[in-house]
């Protein structure tokens, strides 16, 4: 049991790779073909699985390819970390106290970086 547990990826890391795959790929992928991308060491299942939550997330798109689904990305990787953080944001009801905490752990060229974003949104 603890060799099974020990061998389970961090969360995230399959739909990491899955993206990676996705995002290297010049037209959309079948399940078949991101487990086949992937190495193989996966169930086609598990691969599935893994699209259709990311299509539910709408980081995927999807369109039709034969009886089944080619997949390709419609968020870039720093949409998806936006995505992440929004996510993460909603999940708590103090959404000031949570933004605080996170611009006060910027580095000074991330706060810098912050403000001329937000300033070139009020101009």
């Amino acid at each position: 049991m603890t060799e099974t547990r020990d061998e389970r990826r961090a969360a995230g890391e399959l739909e990491a790779a899955v993206m990676a795959a996705l995002w290297a790929a010049d037209s959309p992928l079948s399940p078949q073909r991101v487990q086949a991308e992937l190495g193989g060491g996966l169930a086609r299942t598990t691969i599935a699985t893994i699209l259709s939550r990311l299509h539910a997330k709408g980081v995927v798109g999807r369109e039709r390819q034969g009886r089944g689904y080619g997949y390709f990305a419609v968020q870039d990787s720093a949409g998806l970390t936006a995505l992440r953080m929004h996510s993460e944001l909603d999940r708590d009801t103090d959404r000031g106290a949570v933004l605080a905490r996170f611009v006060g752990r910027l580095s000074s060229d991330d706060e810098q970086v912050l403000r001329e974003l937000l300033n070139s949104e009020e101009g």
